[in-house]
Protein backbone atom coordinates (compact mmCIF):
# COMPACT_ATOMS: atom_id res chain seq x y z
CA UNK A 1 0.00 0.00 0.00
CA UNK A 2 2.83 2.31 1.21
CA UNK A 3 4.29 2.46 -2.62
CA UNK A 4 1.40 2.80 -4.55
CA UNK A 5 0.12 5.58 -6.39
CA UNK A 6 -2.60 6.93 -3.89
CA UNK A 7 -5.51 8.97 -5.37
CA UNK A 8 -6.54 10.55 -2.02
CA UNK A 9 -5.14 10.89 1.78
CA UNK A 10 -5.29 8.15 4.47
CA UNK A 11 -7.34 9.12 7.22
CA UNK A 12 -7.25 8.01 10.72
CA UNK A 13 -10.28 5.71 10.07
CA UNK A 14 -7.82 4.01 7.46
CA UNK A 15 -4.89 4.09 10.25
CA UNK A 16 -7.36 2.20 12.54
CA UNK A 17 -8.61 -0.04 9.89
CA UNK A 18 -5.05 -1.69 9.37
CA UNK A 19 -5.21 -3.04 12.97
CA UNK A 20 -3.85 -7.00 12.21
CA UNK A 21 -3.01 -6.26 8.99
CA UNK A 22 -0.04 -5.05 6.42
CA UNK A 23 2.27 -3.47 8.88
CA UNK A 24 2.14 0.53 9.74
CA UNK A 25 5.21 2.45 8.12
CA UNK A 26 5.53 5.89 9.64
CA UNK A 27 8.10 8.34 9.71
CA UNK A 28 9.30 11.82 11.49
CA UNK A 29 8.96 14.83 9.01
CA UNK A 30 9.82 18.34 10.09
CA UNK A 31 9.87 20.55 6.65
CA UNK A 32 8.27 20.64 3.56
CA UNK A 33 11.23 19.11 1.53
CA UNK A 34 11.65 16.31 3.71
CA UNK A 35 7.69 15.41 3.45
CA UNK A 36 7.61 15.68 -0.70
CA UNK A 37 10.56 12.40 -0.44
CA UNK A 38 8.39 10.93 2.19
CA UNK A 39 5.33 11.22 1.34
CA UNK A 40 5.08 8.48 -1.84
CA UNK A 41 6.42 5.63 0.44
CA UNK A 42 4.58 5.87 3.97
CA UNK A 43 1.34 5.86 5.51
CA UNK A 44 2.06 7.75 8.31
CA UNK A 45 4.20 11.64 9.06
CA UNK A 46 4.69 12.31 12.06
CA UNK A 47 5.58 15.84 13.06
CA UNK A 48 6.84 14.85 16.28
CA UNK A 49 7.81 16.97 19.52
CA UNK A 50 11.62 14.86 18.75
CA UNK A 51 11.80 18.09 16.50
CA UNK A 52 13.33 20.09 19.59
CA UNK A 53 16.16 17.70 19.81
CA UNK A 54 16.96 16.85 16.05
CA UNK A 55 16.59 20.74 14.93
CA UNK A 56 16.55 23.22 17.59
CA UNK A 57 19.39 21.35 19.42
CA UNK A 58 17.47 21.27 22.67
CA UNK A 59 18.27 18.60 25.07
CA UNK A 60 14.94 17.35 25.62
CA UNK A 61 11.36 18.14 24.07
CA UNK A 62 10.17 19.85 26.98
CA UNK A 63 10.77 23.78 25.56
CA UNK A 64 8.86 23.21 22.15
CA UNK A 65 6.04 24.99 21.94
CA UNK A 66 2.37 25.16 20.32
CA UNK A 67 3.48 27.25 17.47
CA UNK A 68 6.82 25.43 17.14
CA UNK A 69 4.78 22.00 16.35
CA UNK A 70 1.98 24.42 14.27
CA UNK A 71 4.72 25.62 11.88
CA UNK A 72 6.53 22.57 10.98
CA UNK A 73 3.28 20.71 11.12
CA UNK A 74 2.10 23.37 8.38
CA UNK A 75 4.94 22.67 6.50
CA UNK A 76 4.41 18.94 6.30
CA UNK A 77 0.94 18.91 5.16
CA UNK A 78 2.15 21.58 2.66
CA UNK A 79 4.54 18.97 1.23
CA UNK A 80 2.02 15.47 1.20
CA UNK A 81 -0.04 14.28 -0.94
CA UNK A 82 -1.12 11.01 0.29
CA UNK A 83 0.17 10.24 3.89
CA UNK A 84 -1.91 10.94 7.26
CA UNK A 85 0.24 13.82 8.80
CA UNK A 86 -0.20 13.88 12.62
CA UNK A 87 1.28 16.30 15.27
CA UNK A 88 2.52 16.07 18.32
CA UNK A 89 0.98 18.42 21.12
CA UNK A 90 4.07 19.95 23.31
CA UNK A 91 4.55 19.46 26.53
CA UNK A 92 2.66 22.12 28.50
CA UNK A 93 -0.26 22.70 25.88
CA UNK A 94 -2.59 19.81 26.94
CA UNK A 95 -1.84 18.46 30.53
CA UNK A 96 -3.73 20.97 32.45
CA UNK A 97 -7.37 20.09 31.38
CA UNK A 98 -9.33 18.76 29.11
CA UNK A 99 -10.65 22.00 27.93
CA UNK A 100 -6.82 23.28 27.53
CA UNK A 101 -6.18 19.81 25.20
CA UNK A 102 -8.78 20.91 22.99
CA UNK A 103 -7.96 24.29 22.72
CA UNK A 104 -4.50 23.35 21.81
CA UNK A 105 -5.67 20.59 19.47
CA UNK A 106 -8.42 22.66 18.06
CA UNK A 107 -5.86 25.40 16.89
CA UNK A 108 -2.91 22.86 15.91
CA UNK A 109 -5.66 21.04 13.53
CA UNK A 110 -7.39 24.36 12.05
CA UNK A 111 -4.02 26.05 11.24
CA UNK A 112 -1.80 22.68 10.07
CA UNK A 113 -4.64 21.02 8.13
CA UNK A 114 -3.22 17.19 9.77
CA UNK A 115 -5.27 14.36 9.95
CA UNK A 116 -4.95 13.98 13.97
CA UNK A 117 -2.46 14.97 16.75
CA UNK A 118 -0.20 13.11 19.28
CA UNK A 119 -0.49 13.52 23.11
CA UNK A 120 1.38 11.19 25.83
CA UNK A 121 -0.09 9.69 28.86
CA UNK A 122 -2.38 6.51 29.56
CA UNK A 123 -4.99 6.46 32.18
CA UNK A 124 -4.54 9.81 33.23
CA UNK A 125 -4.87 11.05 30.17
CA UNK A 126 -8.04 9.07 28.86
CA UNK A 127 -10.93 11.27 29.54
CA UNK A 128 -9.03 13.84 27.56
CA UNK A 129 -8.75 11.48 25.00
CA UNK A 130 -12.26 10.39 24.81
CA UNK A 131 -12.74 14.76 25.14
CA UNK A 132 -11.02 15.13 22.20
CA UNK A 133 -12.69 12.54 19.90
CA UNK A 134 -15.79 13.33 20.91
CA UNK A 135 -15.55 17.05 19.65
CA UNK A 136 -13.89 15.72 16.35
CA UNK A 137 -10.51 15.75 17.03
CA UNK A 138 -8.66 11.88 16.37
CA UNK A 139 -6.08 11.37 18.55
CA UNK A 140 -2.85 8.66 19.06
CA UNK A 141 -1.89 8.03 22.46
CA UNK A 142 1.73 7.35 23.45
CA UNK A 143 2.66 5.17 26.29
CA UNK A 144 5.72 3.26 27.37
CA UNK A 145 9.29 6.13 27.85
CA UNK A 146 7.30 9.40 27.29
CA UNK A 147 9.72 11.80 26.26
CA UNK A 148 7.77 14.66 28.12
CA UNK A 149 8.08 12.59 31.72
CA UNK A 150 11.73 11.81 31.00
CA UNK A 151 12.64 13.14 34.29
CA UNK A 152 10.02 11.82 36.06
CA UNK A 153 10.74 8.55 34.57
CA UNK A 154 14.62 8.87 35.48
CA UNK A 155 15.79 9.49 32.40
CA UNK A 156 15.78 7.29 29.30
CA UNK A 157 15.20 4.04 29.13
CA UNK A 158 13.34 0.67 28.56
CA UNK A 159 10.44 0.08 30.34
CA UNK A 160 8.14 -2.75 31.72
CA UNK A 161 10.96 -4.67 33.05
CA UNK A 162 9.70 -4.61 36.46
CA UNK A 163 6.27 -6.31 36.92
CA UNK A 164 3.94 -3.37 38.16
CA UNK A 165 5.98 -1.15 35.57
CA UNK A 166 4.63 -3.55 32.79
CA UNK A 167 0.74 -4.02 34.25
CA UNK A 168 0.98 0.06 34.57
CA UNK A 169 1.43 0.09 30.82
CA UNK A 170 -0.75 -2.43 30.02
CA UNK A 171 -3.38 -0.77 32.36
CA UNK A 172 -2.52 2.46 29.90
CA UNK A 173 -2.95 0.82 26.34
CA UNK A 174 -6.20 -0.58 27.76
CA UNK A 175 -7.03 3.15 28.81
CA UNK A 176 -5.97 5.03 25.26
CA UNK A 177 -7.65 2.31 23.35
CA UNK A 178 -10.99 2.14 25.42
CA UNK A 179 -10.95 6.41 25.34
CA UNK A 180 -11.71 5.66 21.24
CA UNK A 181 -7.70 6.49 20.44
CA UNK A 182 -7.37 5.18 16.36
CA UNK A 183 -3.71 4.46 17.40
CA UNK A 184 -1.01 4.04 20.04
CA UNK A 185 2.39 4.72 19.81
CA UNK A 186 4.95 2.38 22.23
CA UNK A 187 7.79 3.33 22.98
CA UNK A 188 10.94 1.88 24.46
CA UNK A 189 8.99 -0.95 25.86
CA UNK A 190 10.24 -4.41 26.62
CA UNK A 191 9.76 -6.53 23.85
CA UNK A 192 7.43 -9.43 25.10
CA UNK A 193 5.27 -6.47 26.90
CA UNK A 194 5.13 -4.69 23.38
CA UNK A 195 3.86 -7.62 21.90
CA UNK A 196 1.22 -8.24 24.82
CA UNK A 197 -0.26 -4.98 24.47
CA UNK A 198 -0.83 -5.42 20.88
CA UNK A 199 -2.34 -8.41 21.15
CA UNK A 200 -4.36 -7.24 23.92
CA UNK A 201 -6.12 -4.06 22.15
CA UNK A 202 -8.60 -3.19 19.21
CA UNK A 203 -6.07 -0.72 17.73
CA UNK A 204 -2.89 -0.44 16.30
CA UNK A 205 0.29 -0.13 18.16
CA UNK A 206 2.91 1.98 16.09
CA UNK A 207 6.12 0.68 18.15
CA UNK A 208 9.58 2.49 18.18
CA UNK A 209 12.39 0.28 20.47
CA UNK A 210 9.24 -2.33 21.03
CA UNK A 211 8.15 -4.93 19.35
CA UNK A 212 8.15 -6.40 15.40
CA UNK A 213 4.65 -7.99 16.69
CA UNK A 214 3.42 -3.95 16.27
CA UNK A 215 0.80 -3.09 14.10
CA UNK A 216 3.45 -0.45 12.44
CA UNK A 217 7.02 0.89 13.40
CA UNK A 218 7.76 4.85 13.57
CA UNK A 219 11.43 6.22 13.45
CA UNK A 220 13.14 9.79 13.54
CA UNK A 221 13.79 10.39 10.26
CA UNK A 222 17.35 11.97 10.99
CA UNK A 223 18.12 8.95 12.82
CA UNK A 224 17.15 6.58 9.18
CA UNK A 225 19.36 8.93 7.20
CA UNK A 226 22.41 9.49 9.42
CA UNK A 227 21.60 12.50 9.78
CA UNK A 228 21.64 12.68 13.44
CA UNK A 229 25.04 12.24 15.11
CA UNK A 230 24.61 13.24 18.93
CA UNK A 231 23.52 9.52 19.99
CA UNK A 232 22.28 6.69 18.48
CA UNK A 233 19.51 4.56 20.14
CA UNK A 234 19.53 0.28 20.54
CA UNK A 235 16.36 0.32 18.32
CA UNK A 236 17.66 2.64 15.70
CA UNK A 237 18.54 1.07 12.13
CA UNK A 238 20.48 3.34 9.94
CA UNK A 239 19.56 2.78 6.68
CA UNK A 240 22.12 6.06 5.22
CA UNK A 241 25.40 7.85 6.00
CA UNK A 242 24.56 11.32 4.51
CA UNK A 243 26.20 13.10 7.67
CA UNK A 244 29.90 12.64 5.83
CA UNK A 245 28.47 13.49 2.60
CA UNK A 246 27.22 16.84 4.19
CA UNK A 247 30.41 17.65 5.06
CA UNK A 248 32.28 16.73 2.33
CA UNK A 249 29.96 18.96 -0.04
CA UNK A 250 30.34 21.86 2.38
CA UNK A 251 34.43 21.66 2.39
CA UNK A 252 33.99 21.50 -1.31
CA UNK A 253 32.05 24.50 -1.77
CA UNK A 254 34.48 25.86 0.71
CA UNK A 255 37.38 25.13 -0.98
CA UNK A 256 36.13 26.72 -4.41
CA UNK A 257 34.67 29.80 -2.97
CA UNK A 258 38.10 30.23 -1.09
CA UNK A 259 39.97 29.21 -4.87
CA UNK A 260 38.16 31.78 -6.50
CA UNK A 261 36.30 29.20 -8.67
CA UNK A 262 33.29 29.16 -7.65
CA UNK A 263 30.88 31.00 -8.74
CA UNK A 264 31.97 30.78 -12.72
CA UNK A 265 31.18 32.79 -15.73
CA UNK A 266 28.70 29.92 -15.74
CA UNK A 267 26.66 30.62 -12.46
CA UNK A 268 26.53 34.35 -13.32
CA UNK A 269 24.37 36.80 -15.37
CA UNK A 270 25.64 38.79 -18.12
CA UNK A 271 29.22 37.17 -18.05
CA UNK A 272 31.33 37.61 -20.81
CA UNK A 273 32.16 34.24 -22.38
CA UNK A 274 35.74 33.09 -22.04
CA UNK A 275 37.51 33.61 -25.50
CA UNK A 276 38.52 30.77 -27.72
CA UNK A 277 41.88 30.17 -27.77
CA UNK A 278 43.60 29.49 -31.22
Amino acid sequence: MSTEIRSKRITTRDIRARKGGTPIVSLTAYTTPMARLLDPHVDILLVGDSLGMVLYGLETTLAVSLDMMIAHGAAVVRGSRAACVVVDLPFGSYQESREQAFRSAARLMAETGAGGVKLEGGREMADTIAYLVARGIPVMGHIGLMPQAVHVAGGFRAHGRAEDEAAAIHADARAVADAGAFAVVVEGTVEPLARAVTESIAIPTIGIGASPACDGQVLVIDDVLGLFNDFTPKFVKRYAELAPLVEQAAQAYAADVRSRAFPAAQHCFGAAKPKAQD
